[in-house]
C-alpha cells in the first residue's frame, strides 16, 4: 500500500521562502532608504559649506604680508610661523630665511619692487631709485645721493653713541662714520677727527 504524504510540509517550505524574500526584499528597500538619507545629509552639508563661502569669500591661498619689528628695532617681513621677523632687506634675497621659505615667495619676488608690499619700501631722493625700508637711516649711503640719511627725504636721528659725526673721506658713509673706524691708522674723516678727536669705540 502506498503511502501519500501530505504536502503541508512542502508547503510550508515554499512558504517559509516567500516570507524569506519578502524579509529580503524589506531589508534592501530600507537600505535603500538609509543610503538616500545619507546622500540628502551629504548634500545639504555641502550646500551650507557653499552658502558659507559665498558669504564669506574663499580664504587666502597665503597669508597676507605683515609687517614687524627686528631686534635691532628695524622694519622686518613677519615669517608665517608668527614668530621669526626677517629684516626687511633679507626679502626676495635669494636665501629663504623663513622656515618655509615664504621670504622668498614667487608671488611676493616675482617683480621687485612692485610686488612687495609698502611697509618693506623707501624712497631716496631720486624717486625711480628705492632702497628696503630697514636702509633707511641706518648711517649708510644706501641710495648713493645720502637721501637715505639726510633731509629733507629722511629726517633721521643724530649719530648713535656707535657713530662719530663728521665728513666722510668714503662715499659709504653720510654725516657720520661707525666709531670702530676711530683711531685705525687711516683717514675716514675729511678733518681727521676720526684719528685725533674721536675716541674710538
Amino acid at each position: 500500500m502506498n503511502k501519500v504524504f501530505p504536502e503541508g510540509p512542502s508547503n510550508d517550505r515554499t512558504s517559509a521562502g516567500a516570507k524569506g524574500a519578502g524579509r529580503h526584499r524589506l531589508g534592501c528597500s530600507r537600505a535603500g532608504l538609509c543610503l538616500s538619507a545619507s546622500l540628502l545629509l551629504l548634500l545639504a552639508m555641502l550646500a551650507a559649506l557653499l552658502a558659507l563661502v559665498a558669504v564669506l569669500g574663499l580664504p587666502p591661498r597665503t597669508p597676507v604680508a605683515q609687517a614687524c619689528m627686528t631686534p635691532a628695532n628695524r622694519t622686518g617681513f613677519l615669517c608665517h610661523d608668527r614668530i621669526h621677523c626677517v629684516p626687511a632687506s633679507s626679502v626676495c634675497d635669494g636665501t629663504r630665511t623663513c622656515a618655509h621659505g615664504e621670504d622668498e615667495d614667487e608671488a611676493l619676488c616675482r617683480n621687485v619692487p612692485h610686488s612687495l608690499p609698502n611697509f618693506l619700501l623707501a624712497s631716496c631722493g631720486d624717486r625711480a631709485s628705492w632702497i628696503y625700508s630697514d636702509q633707511r637711516c641706518d648711517g649708510v649711503n644706501n641710495c648713493g645721493d645720502c637721501s637715505d640719511e639726510q633731509s629733507p627725504v629722511s629726517e633721521c636721528p643724530a649719530c648713535g653713541p656707535g657713530w662719530w659725526r663728521c665728513s666722510p673721506t668714503l662715499f659709504k658713509y653720510c654725516d657720520c662714520i661707525p666709531r670702530s673706524l676711530c683711531r685705525d691708522g687711516r683717514q675716514d674723516c675729511a678733518d681727521w677727527s676720526d684719528e685725533y678727536s674721536c675716541p674710538g669705540p
